[in-house]
């Protein structure tokens, strides 16, 4: 059985998705820009900034399906300059300062809304 997830303290889908999908402990994440789930804009500044941004919205689509960032398996990363990959490792590390997921980095030509940066995750439900 598939469960949509939706919550108020991540951005609001910006097309026909769904914020995260859980299928029985696994939890699908659609990518998440920087931006605010208040406002519902991007948020503009660093790519430090906007790999926060991206990951404070990860965390909080996580929080709603009842799994956290110590639960995440996988990530995809997608960055619109393989430049910036220190500068976003610098910030990523914090959020998973112990274990980990596994991750695939691309660089992209664009991203919606000319991001800097886009996650998607897969995580294990607790």
């Amino acid at each position: 059985m598939l469960q949509t997830i939706c919550t108020p303290a991540a951005p609001a889908a910006i097309g026909p998705y769904s914020q995260a999908i859980r299928t029985g402990n696994l939890l699908f994440t659609s990518g998440q820009l920087p931006m605010d789930p208040v406002s519902g804009q991007l948020a503009t500044g660093t790519v430090e900034q906007q790999t926060e941004q991206v990951l404070k919205n990860v965390q909080a689509v996580l929080e709603a399906a009842g799994s956290g960032l110590d639960a995440v398996i996988k990530t995809t990363v997608f960055i619109k300059n393989m430049d910036d990959f220190a500068r976003i490792n610098a910030v990523y590390a914090g959020f998973f300062p112990a274990n980990p997921p596994a991750r695939s980095c691309v660089e992209v030509a664009r991203l919606p809304k000319d991001a800097l940066i886009e996650i998607e995750v897969i995580a294990c439900v607790k």
